[in-house]
């Protein structure tokens, strides 16, 4: 008699298992069409990314070869036209050195460039301060007083990793305009920090004492 329940639960669970094959097993085979699917997808993404990367990646050495040969505006086109379809890594990067190739014919130029960078919201903060330092830097030599505050006043501050930097441009750039006050402002800030670098809390030391006692540089 057992056996007859056995047999009877054995063709009820078929049955229901049946059913429900019927009415969601379609389903079952889309999901696993989808999951097959997407692992292909994200594989087939995965070596994209690597090829594009290790195309760039060459594209790159080879702009850095043409600067290393003296072919600064070949090299400066090159990276330009990486800056402009590369990947994002390598487009960031191509950016900066443009700009620095830039740098050697064109200083008012490339701190545009960099300019270009520090106002990109889609850049990193750090790397967007980096390119306020760069920025300011040049125009030093090339901008006023002014110009190299409005990039780099704002990093000048406490507990900013940029501060040290910030602070020696800001006091060369008065020293050049001939603002003896601001020279000894920034100067003396560079040396109070306990975390200043010795370099520059030398270079610091010696705009103090120019701006203590000597005339500014000529223009």
């Amino acid at each position: 008699m057992s056996d007859i329940f056995n047999e009877i639960e054995e063709d009820i669970r078929k049955e229901r298992m049946e059913k429900l094959w019927r009415r969601y097993g379609p389903f079952v085979i889309a999901a696993a069409v989808l999951v097959v699917l997407g692992v292909s997808g994200w594989r087939g993404w995965e070596w994209y990314s690597a090829k594009q990367a290790e195309e760039a990646g060459s594209r790159y050495e080879s702009a850095l070869v043409l600067a290393r040969e003296g072919k600064a505006a070949e090299a400066e086109a090159a990276l330009r036209a990486l800056a402009a379809d590369g990947p994002s890594g390598y487009a960031l990067l191509a950016r900066f050195r443009s700009a620095t190739e830039l740098a050697s014919t064109d200083k008012a130029g490339a701190a545009a460039r960099f300019e270009e960078i520090a106002q990109d919201i889609s850049v990193p903060t750090g790397l967007r301060d980096l390119a306020r330092i760069r920025s300011a830097l040049l125009l030093v030599d090339t901008g006023s007083q002014s110009d190299v505050a409005s990039r780099v006043e704002a990093l000048a501050v406490a507990g900013n990793a940029w501060r040290h930097a910030a602070r020696e441009i800001l006091a060369l750039a008065a020293w050049k305009a001939g603002n003896a006050a601001d020279t000894q402002r920034w100067a003396q800030e560079l040396i109070a920090d306990p975390e200043t670098p010795p370099g520059v809390r030398a270079r610091g030391q010696l705009l103090l004492d120019l701006a203590a006692g000597a005339a500014p540089p000529a223009p």
